[in-house]
């Protein structure tokens, strides 16, 4: 036994001492190894470094390029329709923030087109596959887009809302969820500042419509009512002397963009009559032309001895007490024992039982 395992631990390689020719070998491998493959890594060294460097300059210069751009939509000034209509549409903030906006999503989308382009001609330089690199990437995108579809929503749309200018901030909008003045408008929530002072965050995927109450022009109408008998000739003319002279004093005169117009009668009644007169004003100042022009209209017509009368009276619609009886039950037939409904509805009296004689003993 003790024999059989000692020639058994004798018969196990045992590893050799690599010798000097072993060596020159391993090495005169390496070196040919190296020799035939080493002009494929510099070409395909040289291509990466290429592409990269190309990339870099070229994502450079286009970001420039951008912010160059940029500056140059806040240095410069819309021009409008060739009216004072043009300098009042868009403030500097709102420029300010529309043109960064905008240089953000471009920046962005030059930098990922052509970073991403880069890259995959790195990997086909590198003899990468790229089909299923492709085909997983369309799914990975297909599965965010599901699972964030609200939030490219909100993005698209405030994207689209910025390049085509719908609003900018220090406008007044309705979105239909939430109305008031806009104090910043971003890629994907617009803040705005509600009549009581609150903010609403406002998504742009949650806006289906806006009224911009800024952008144009606003209309600011009065309607004067006076007595059935005046003389519509000299109403007309003082109302519209009072527009002359509204439109000559300070601040008017910038918010009174067209002349003060006397529109018609919209309503005539028995005892009354009512005139309507309209202006075209500054946007968002339609309420304050409005309350000056009714107190100077009043102070006119008081003056040229014009009176003016209430709203026409309501059609009186109330009735007449109730008929205290109109609840109570007609008489029935059946309330009067005598009648002939009443004899014939009572019950039948039984029969009277007769007692049958004793029988006689």
């Amino acid at each position: 036994m003790f024999w059989s395992a000692a020639l058994a631990a004798d018969s196990t390689p045992r590893p050799t001492t690599p010798t000097l020719d072993d060596a020159h070998r391993s090495a005169t491998n390496a070196a040919g190894w190296v020799e035939e493959n080493w002009s494929t890594w510099l070409s395909v060294g040289l291509r990466i470094a290429l592409i990269l460097v190309i990339a870099f300059v070229l994502r450079s210069v286009v970001r420039r390029g951008i912010t160059k751009l940029i500056e140059r939509m806040n240095r410069t000034t819309p021009a409008g329709n060739g009216t004072a209509l043009g300098g009042l549409l868009v403030n500097v903030e709102r420029r300010r923030q529309r043109s960064a906006a905008i240089g953000s999503v471009l920046r962005s989308v030059a930098s990922f087109t052509i970073m991403g382009t880069a890259g995959l001609m790195v990997l086909s330089a590198l003899q990468i596959n790229l089909a299923p690199l492709l085909a997983s990437a369309g799914v990975a995108g297909v599965a965010i887009g599901f699972g964030a579809r609200n939030l490219v929503t909100d993005f698209l749309s405030g994207v689209f809302m910025i390049l085509e200018d719908q609003y900018g901030v220090g406008d007044s909008i309705d979105a239909g969820v939430a109305s008031g003045e806009v104090i910043e408008v971003g890629l994907r929530v617009t803040k705005l500042r509600g009549d009581s002072g609150e903010i609403w965050y406002v998504r742009n995927g949650e806006v289906k419509r806006i009224g911009n109450l800024s952008q144009g022009w606003a209309t600011a109408g009065v309607d004067v009512q006076i007595r059935a008998d005046e003389d519509l000739d000299r109403v007309r003319a003082v109302i519209s002397q009072v527009g002359v002279d509204m439109a000559k004093d300070e601040p008017w005169n910038e918010r009174l963009w067209e002349p003060i117009e006397v529109l018609g009668l919209t309503a005539v009644y028995l005892d009354s009559m009512v005139v309507q007169v309209s202006a075209r004003t500054m946007p968002g100042k339609a309420l304050g032309v409005e309350r000056e022009l009714r107190w100077r209209i009043k102070k006119a017509l008081d003056e040229a001895g014009i009176q003016l009368v209430g709203h026409p009276s309501e059609p009186n619609l109330a009735t007449d007490a109730a008929d205290p009886t109109a609840s109570m039950t007609a008489p029935s037939a059946l309330a009067n024992p005598e009648s002939p409904q009443s004899a014939a509805a009572s019950p039948l009296t039984p029969p009277a039982t007769t007692t049958p004689p004793a029988p006689s003993k």
